[in-house]
């Protein structure tokens, strides 16, 4: 396979496994809010403690996030990323095998823990063989693997939990994932020089500096990318480990149901944040700094972001999901184009490190919004939340254009 392909031509299938990656990533960790009703009445669980399982994953997630960034910057992309895979594939198929909700509880915290590899080691594989005219692109095709894998999910579990069981749903799903982490050792090496230095130079011709570790908490970009995180993600995370239960709950959809149509709204967001980033790249191509040209298009798609305040006022399954499709859009955007944002502000060598960090903040935000949730859906009332989440793809708006900014380190004396 090395003598087989050209770099040009690795290059995009290592985009290709990635993206399969991305998919199964995203499978695994819908299966708990696809089938939530089951999982509830299997272990004896009300909503507080469902939220409890999701924060064991999510927090696990946040802690795991950051040191997932270093171990790529300090290990490289390509171990970093085979033993994430074969780790939380391992521990899908052990929430299969799970007798007692503690056994289950074990197995979800160590997928939350093995998955942060993912995003981290894709940003520094596109920042490291691609150069800034592909890298939009490169990104946004390997990212669409999320929404994809939230696309696939509701009738692929919905059907397997269905025709065989639970159990089988979660160990199908983690042995396929044991598949693509050998067929990315099987693929992917580390870029030739006249790649690397091709992504690595900077406009000017000059390679670009990195931060030091602890230089990197100094810089206002990073606190604003964690802060747009911290709050903007809460929003996409209600997609993922809610919506499924809710249309189920409380607008009357069975699983099988699910499963024909909870797909929806993620196929709307993947196709609009594919759409979005285009867009923004051409804005770039038109004159926009490249920079500018990301903040302007997250401003205008944040707009759409407020209508989920209006769910519990339209009644009725297709409502909810007509303004989820919409909604989800904003999501994905934001989560496809703050990657970019992230390589276009720092350093290459830096930019691992910025999202592990900025990817923890905004699973802590979960956790936090998974708890408020949790405690609330049947107190206060859905209204109540959808309205809180109404306001914080603006919030991020503000932080975007008041706090990032292109980062550089200064040259020493």
């Amino acid at each position: 396979m090395k003598t087989l392909l050209s770099p040009e031509k690795r290059r995009w299938f290592i985009v290709a496994i990635i993206f399969l990656a991305i998919v199964f990533n995203y499978v695994d960790r819908q299966i708990v809010s696809i089938l939530k009703p089951l999982l509830k009445s299997e272990f004896s669980l009300n909503d507080s403690g469902y939220a409890w399982i999701l924060n064991i994953f999510t927090i696990c997630y946040a802690v795991m996030y950051p040191v997932t960034g270093w171990m790529v910057d300090r290990f490289g992309a390509r171990l970093v990323m085979f033993w994430g895979i074969i780790t939380w594939s391992l521990a899908c198929i052990g929430g299969g095998l799970s007798r007692t909700i503690g056994q289950f509880g074990f197995f979800r915290g160590l997928l939350g823990a093995a998955e942060p590899t993912n995003f981290p080691a894709q940003l520094k594989v596109i920042a490291i063989w691609f150069p800034g005219k592909l890298r939009a692109t490169a990104n946004s095709l390997c990212v669409a693997g999320s929404s994809i894998g939230a696309i696939i999910a509701p009738p692929t579990i919905a059907w397997l939990a269905i025709t065989y069981s639970w159990k089988v749903a979660f160990i199908t799903m983690g042995a396929i994932g044991i598949l693509i982490a050998i067929l990315w050792k099987l693929i992917y090496r580390d870029p030739p020089a006249h790649i690397m230095k091709e992504a690595t130079t900077s406009s000017s011709g000059e390679p670009t500096a990195a931060f030091e570790w602890k230089q990197l908490w100094s810089t206002k970009s990073l606190w604003g990318i964690l802060l747009i995180r911290f709050v903007s993600d809460p929003v996409w995370y209600f997609c993922l480990f809610w919506l499924p239960g809710y249309l189920q709950e409380e607008s009357g959809l069975t699983l099988a149901q699910v499963g024909m149509f909870g797909w929806i709204p993620f196929l709307f967001a993947d196709v609009g944040a594919i759409g979005t980033s285009a867009w923004s790249d051409k804005l770039v191509r038109k004159g926009y700094d490249p920079l500018k040209a990301r903040k302007v298009m997250l401003t205008r798609v944040a707009v759409l972001s407020p209508l989920c305040a209006l769910t519990p006022y339209l009644g009725g399954a297709w409502a909810t999901l007509a303004v989820f499709s919409i909604v989800a859009i904003a999501c994905l955007s934001w989560l496809f184009t703050i990657s970019v944002v992230v390589a276009e502000a720092f350093p290459v060598k830096n930019v691992a490190s910025v999202l592990g960090i900025a990817g923890g903040f905004g699973a802590l935000g979960a956790v936090l919004f998974n708890y408020f949730v949790g405690q609330f859906m049947g107190t206060l009332g859905a209204e109540k939340i959808f309205i809180a989440m109404a306001f914080l793809h603006p919030l991020a708006v503000l932080i975007l254009w008041t706090m990032v900014r292109p980062e550089k380190p200064k040259a020493k004396p």
